[in-house]
């Protein structure tokens, strides 16, 4: 007697994250200096959005990739644990081959039969472990898209933050060779000694050096991002987005509503389902299992059949998985501990990231609209005043350092900011637009 038993595999979807800067004019270009300085980005050329970068992420990462076996792994797991124990066909003969009467077999008794294991819950709780591997097994999954979405959106920001800091880089040298322009009419004059030209060139040698840098490092970040999905060879040289777009903030309390609906929160409760499973299990192996025999026995003698059958019950004691028991329990209680430090953890993260973003926001606003625009005043007033001999370079020089670390701490703090946008996106498993759409929409 042959069985077969068939199960059903079914396959997880993963959601998808996705997000996008959009672009707007930078606000802090500096109207009275347009001569082009030639950079490594350059508009027209070939371009990625951050949509596609963590489409193609999800699409190719080697990392995700392999994880997907894993995946398939589980699956074969659950398939093994829905297969009943298989029953077994026995076959004996008795009194024959002897000696006297039962030299040969003629007195051979032949029985044959079938004895199979009672398997009771076990079964079932084999099940329901495989199916809490795979929940948690996906639940992983999705942590890791979220991870490697994360990991792309931050390599998109720094290529985005290179690109900022190359046109500031440019608005720098071309800001150094004005200078030096007037200098070298002053110094032609008879008005300026030679020595405040030599240092203005030197001024821009530093500065030509320091936009050769962000050239480089723009090349490596681009690269690093293609890296994201598997490719050596970028197709692509510039991003597209304003680093200084950011998405509307919304208070902590909103925030803090999504922690437990995280991915980290969801990856614990699978965990916890698992080892409520493994528990189960445990305790249903306690019991050793029954085992039936049934048969038939032919009687060689007179020719005749006859029913046999027997049962198979444990003896001694009761349970024998105790210790297996005991680690289950203390397995399952180890995670309500853990769910309790991840919850203070990631409450705190997020008020931390919160308030910088509010701080970083905060600082954006005074340098767009109170320093930037003093300083940009100051340079021109001071640069006219140094024409008519007013001023020294000195002066005119300590005006253009102002400007330019105003600038400077403009798109790092724009830079930090969307990197914490990022972080708390990370930790609430979604994104801050689709919030800010949500409570929109609530009020």
């Amino acid at each position: 007697m042959l069985f077969k038993s068939t199960v059903l595999v079914c396959s997880w979807m993963l959601l998808c994250l996705g997000a996008t800067l959009q672009a707007e004019p930078s606000i802090i270009s500096d109207q009275n200096h347009t001569r082009a300085v030639e950079p490594v980005y350059i508009a027209g050329s070939p371009s990625i959005n951050l949509q596609d970068a963590i489409t193609w992420t999800f699409e190719h990462n080697p990392a995700l990739r392999a994880f997907s076996y894993a995946l398939k792994a589980q699956s074969g797991k659950q398939l093994q644990a829905s297969l009943p124990a298989s029953p077994e066909i026995s076959f004996s003969v008795e009194d024959a081959l002897g000696t006297g009467p039962f030299d040969g077999i003629d007195n051979a008794q032949m029985t044959l039969g079938i004895a199979w294991v009672l398997e009771g819950d076990v079964r079932q709780s084999y099940r329901d472990v495989a199916r809490g591997g795979a929940s948690l097994l996906s639940t992983q999954a999705t942590i890791k898209r979220l991870d490697a979405a994360a990991e792309t959106a931050r390599l998109y920001v720094l290529s985005l933050a290179n690109q900022a800091r190359l046109r500031n880089a440019v608005k720098t040298v071309v800001l150094a060779e004005e200078t030096i322009n007037a200098i070298n009419k002053r110094v032609t004059a008879g008005k300026t000694p030679g020595a405040e030209l030599a240092r203005a060139r030197a001024e821009l040698a530093h500065h030509q050096l320091a936009h050769e840098d962000i050239e480089h490092e723009l090349r490596s970040a681009i690269r690093l991002l293609a890296a994201q999905w598997g490719e050596t060879q970028p197709g692509f040289t510039q991003v597209e987005g304003d680093i200084f777009s950011l998405p509307a903030t919304l208070p902590f309390a909103t925030l803090k509503n999504h922690l437990e609906r995280s991915p980290d929160f969801t990856q614990l409760m699978s965990e916890k389902r698992l080892l409520q499973a493994q528990l189960k299990l445990a305790e249903s192996q306690s019991n050793p299992p029954w085992r039936v025999n049934i048969g038939i026995r032919h009687y060689e003698t007179t020719n005749d059949q006859a029913l046999v059958a027997g049962i198979s019950l444990p003896f001694g004691e009761r349970s024998r998985n105790t210790g297996n028991i005991i680690a289950a329990r203390e397995n399952l209680s180890r995670t309500v501990v853990q769910e309790n430090a991840l919850k203070v953890r990631f409450e705190t993260m997020l008020y931390v990231l919160s308030e910088e973003l509010q701080h970083s926001l905060h600082r954006i606003d005074a340098y767009r609209g109170d320093i930037l625009p003093q300083l940009k005043e100051a340079l021109k007033e001071t640069r006219k005043a140094y024409n008519l001999g007013r001023y020294s370079y000195l002066e005119l020089r300590s005006v253009q350092a102002d400007l330019l670390a105003a600038r400077s701490t403009l798109v790092e703090t724009s830079i930090d900011a969307q990197l914490k946008v990022i972080e708390i996106e990370r930790l609430t498993g979604v994104s801050m637009e689709q919030l800010a759409t949500q409570s929109t929409d609530k009020n």
